[in-house]
């Protein structure tokens, strides 16, 4: 489905936080009913494009993001690092580092969980209670809020797994509506889902929606970031979000957009590896994590082994650090749930314990600063002037950008701020 220039349109017809009442609108769908029209408050929609680079743009497959992005403001945005999924989607709704959200990785430990790891379907809120959301925060402030899908956003924040059952979970905050995250759900239906939330009547009506594509990061991994299966997802994605922004434009419903990615992609070869048993024991420590990098503990007994071999370069690719050494611009080895040795190789390398079965396609969570992982980012709508492209900014910058379109103050000790943006936000 084919954008037409409406967004620009409805960007000078109102200013955030202000009601607009929308004219009858023609979109690609067919004319907007006509009828009593409805005074309706901006809503703000956060989708993230899981894996999507910034020049997936320039394929000739996204003429909807294109337009997008032409109607308001958009940048090559730097992940926080580790630029894996689930750091960078919570980042993304904190403002905080993923070394102060406590999501340091997409698997983890935790001394005070003994015999627990986390994984990508853990939804205890022990892991999570470090760092608020902005839909806990939204909803605090009376702003309704629902998410179909974002990582974490089924979590019961700020609440407790019961001591005497162990699978019941006590207190805690969700949107006040939310979907579990399903891949075959298909990408019509997670749209609809939305609209049919902005089609409820006003005090039902979420302000703030969250929407969560993963089928372009799955391309990604399995083909690579230069196959045209993955210009296909791409592609697939991009008719999703124009029949997205046509459904509401039929709704007569003023949206602020932003959509972003979590990371970027890298693609990855059999000849570009480096095996940890090739110059340590492996049997001195245990791995919690490999591939785009090797996050290590020690066992006990064995530190001084383990540290001797695994410490420094290892060749021109593969460097391994003690967590409280990893350089400063990666903002990252301080929280408790960062293994203590950290072995970092080259952006497109693998690290592993042994030597993988199979390495091809793509693979992300290298140096947030490295241009494989820069991620998208795009903001359009009536609270956004039509400033074009920005300069590169971290994405911690995002989560004080939402709050702006959602009147809600400044967070308190962000990582991040509304800097990029203030030229852009009609105030």
């Amino acid at each position: 489905m084919r954008l037409i220039a409406r967004t620009v349109g409805l960007a000078l017809a109102a200013m955030v936080g202000a009601c607009a009442a929308m004219p009858p609108v023609t979109t690609a769908a067919g004319p907007a009913p006509v009828g009593a029209t409805e005074t309706r408050a901006p809503v703000t929609i956060l989708v993230s494009i899981d894996g999507f680079r910034p020049d997936y743009l320039t394929r000739g497959v996204t003429p909807n993001l294109n337009a997008l992005a032409a109607s308001g403001i958009s940048a090559a945005m730097r992940p926080s690092y580790p630029s894996k999924t689930f750091p960078n989607h919570w980042t993304l709704v904190t403002g905080l580092r993923p070394d102060r959200t406590g999501i340091v990785a997409n698997r983890m430990l935790d001394a005070a969980r003994p015999g627990e790891v986390f994984t990508m379907a853990s939804d205890d809120p022990f892991w999570w209670n470090a760092a608020e959301p902005i839909w806990v925060t939204a909803e605090k402030a009376g702003i309704r809020t629902a998410t179909a899908f974002w990582p974490g956003s089924n979590v019961a924040w700020g609440g407790n797994r019961a001591s005497e059952w162990p699978n019941t979970l006590t207190g805690g905050t969700r949107p006040e509506d939310w979907t579990q995250f399903n891949m075959a759900i298909s990408d019509r239906q997670r749209v609809d889902i939305v609209v049919d939330w902005l089609r409820r009547p006003p005090a039902t009506r979420p302000r703030f929606v969250t929407l969560y594509f993963d089928e372009v990061d799955t391309a990604g991994h399995m083909y690579g970031p230069f196959d045209p299966r993955t210009n296909d997802a791409v592609a697939h994605v991009d008719a999703a979000i124009g029949r997205l922004h046509d459904e509401i434009a039929r709704l007569g419903q003023p949206v602020n957009f932003v959509i972003v990615a979590d990371h970027g992609m890298a693609a990855v070869s059999a000849d570009r590896v480096v095996t940890l048993d090739g110059f340590s024991n492996v049997d001195d420590y245990d791995v919690v994590e490999d591939g785009v990098y090797a996050s290590i503990n020690p066992k006990p007994g064995h530190e001084a082994a383990a540290e001797k071999a695994l410490l420094g370069p290892h060749g021109p690719h593969l460097t391994c650090y003690r967590k409280a050494d990893v350089p400063e611009r990666f903002h990252y080895g301080r929280n408790p749930r960062v293994p203590a040795i950290l072995c970092m190789p080259d952006d497109g390398w693998t690290v592993a314990a042994h030597r993988p079965k199979r390495v091809e396609g793509g693979a992300h969570g290298y140096d947030s600063f490295a241009p494989d992982m820069l991620a998208l980012f795009i903001a359009t709508g009536p609270a956004i002037r039509p400033l074009g492209k920005l300069a590169t900014f971290d994405n911690v910058d995002v989560a004080p950008l939402l709050r702006d379109l959602l009147g809600l103050p400044p967070g308190a000790n962000l990582d991040g701020d509304d800097a990029p943006f203030r030229e852009a936000l009609r105030r």
